[in-house]
């Protein structure tokens, strides 16, 4: 296999401020995303949002985790804003945010355009 390595034009491997603000985005985005817990999570949030329920129910039974490691994949994803938290006292309704998966979705495939 003979592949030839071109010059290009060192001007296509500049970014713009917006470029670099989507980038750190997608970034901390995709490590939000990054851990088979939280990727459980939204699993069960996308079957509940489809059935018009949310998620007010036990999550470590679900998981098998502790309290603690549960609250603290629930932060990362509100933080990422994958999801959002609702008081509904005396538990938390925590709901899809069908908005930044679009986002999400829209800037990844940006790096390839």
């Amino acid at each position: 296999m003979n592949t030839k390595c071109i010059v290009v034009d060192k001007q296509l491997l500049q970014a713009n401020e917006l470029q670099l603000a989507n980038e750190q985005q997608l970034a901390a985005q995709a490590k939000a995303l990054a851990h088979p817990a939280r990727l459980r999570i939204l699993s069960i949030l996308v079957a509940l949002e489809k059935s018009g329920g949310c998620l007010n129910s036990d999550l470590v039974s679900e998981l098998g985790l502790a309290q603690s490691t549960v609250s603290e994949h629930l932060r990362i994803l509100k933080k990422a804003e994958f999801i959002t938290a609702e008081a509904m006292p005396p538990k938390m309704c925590y709901r899809i945010n069908k908005k930044q998966f679009e986002l999400f979705s829209t800037l990844f495939a940006e790096l390839y355009r």
